[in-house]
């Protein structure tokens, strides 16, 4: 039997009284990294519901997972990073563009 990975949880944005302030530019090193995925699309398409998915399915594979949080939801997931693989999924929407 696999032993289970881990869930780090995260806040990589926040608004703050100047504004949303991100982090999402720190959430992979671009250089090291074997893929990153951004997934586009419109509110309650699914794109945290998608990557809460991926992210179970690596934890029950063991790998440890990184949940990025949604400043303004915290159900919401807006990126899912397996750090050993080097790879992240990451909500492609304003404000999370500047991953790009």
């Amino acid at each position: 039997m696999t032993k289970k990975g881990k869930i780090r949880r995260l806040f990589p944005g926040g608004n703050t009284s100047v504004g949303f302030y991100s982090y999402y530019q720190h959430v992979i090193n671009l250089k090291e990294a074997n893929r990153l995925y951004l997934l586009k699309g419109g509110p309650g398409l699914g794109k945290s519901h998608l990557m809460k998915k991926i992210g179970q399915e690596m934890v029950d594979r063991g790998h440890d997972i990184e949940l990025h949080h949604c400043s303004a939801d915290p159900d919401s997931v807006d990126a899912v990073v397996i750090p050993d693989i080097k790879v992240a999924i990451i909500d492609g929407t304003a404000p999370h563009v500047g991953v790009s």
